[in-house]
């Protein structure tokens, strides 16, 4: 069987240059897929995801409070902090209802 250039398809598939090639081809793929693999496990790791949840809260807090904080940042914090306040209560009062009925 030959190839688009005249080659028979052993001699191309079987030649060091080519095999080299692709060598290096699954390294880079496999370097890749290794990265990927790494960024994806740091942001699926709960400690992270933790750490992440307590900074957005302490950024809040501070922009809620912050005077020097841009109007339309504070205004924002201060709505999600109290729609949060409002879940907490919330959830409060059924724990409440629950345990005592």
């Amino acid at each position: 069987m030959s190839t688009h250039d005249g080659t028979s398809s052993d001699e191309t598939r079987f030649t060091t240059p080519r095999i080299a090639a692709l060598e290096a081809e699954v390294a880079l793929s496999r370097q890749q897929l290794a990265a990927t693999v790494d960024a994806l496990s740091t942001r699926v790791d709960p400690r992270v995801q933790a750490q992440r949840a307590v900074d957005g809260g302490r950024r809040l807090v501070q922009d809620a409070r912050d005077p020097d904080a841009l109007p339309e940042e504070r205004a924002r914090a201060r709505t999600v902090l109290a729609v949060a306040g409002g879940v907490a209560a919330l959830l409060a009062v059924g724990v409440v209802r629950r345990l005592r009925g």
